[in-house]
């Protein structure tokens, strides 16, 4: 049942981060469920929100620096936290903060 839960959380914040994250190009807002980066942006953060300590902008942002983004056909790779605006990120946190207030 908890593996239930956990992943059905999983599935929960994904959507959240999918419809309302964004990554920024060219004054062009690509949300991370169009760029196919709203589930492991979630996998990834999700450990964040089960730790008993409050989520930390620090953690988050060290974990957006860990995601690489092709771009360019894959000619290139950035880290995802180049490619966010500061409200993202901001967005990002609060939406965790959230999640984790309501496990």
């Amino acid at each position: 049942m908890a593996k239930t839960n956990t992943t059905e959380l999983l599935e929960a914040l994904a959507a959240e981060i999918g419809e309302n994250i964004y990554i920024d190009i060219a004054k062009w807002h690509l949300y991370l469920s169009n760029a196919k980066l709203h589930t492991i942006v979630a996998e990834r953060v999700y450990p964040l929100i089960t730790a008993s300590k409050s989520v930390e902008e620090d953690e988050v942002i060290q974990v957006l620096q860990s995601i690489p983004v092709k771009i360019g056909g894959g000619r290139k790779e950035l880290p995802l936290i180049d490619l966010l605006p500061q409200q993202s990120q901001a967005n990002l946190v609060d939406i965790l903060k959230r999640f984790q207030q309501d496990i």
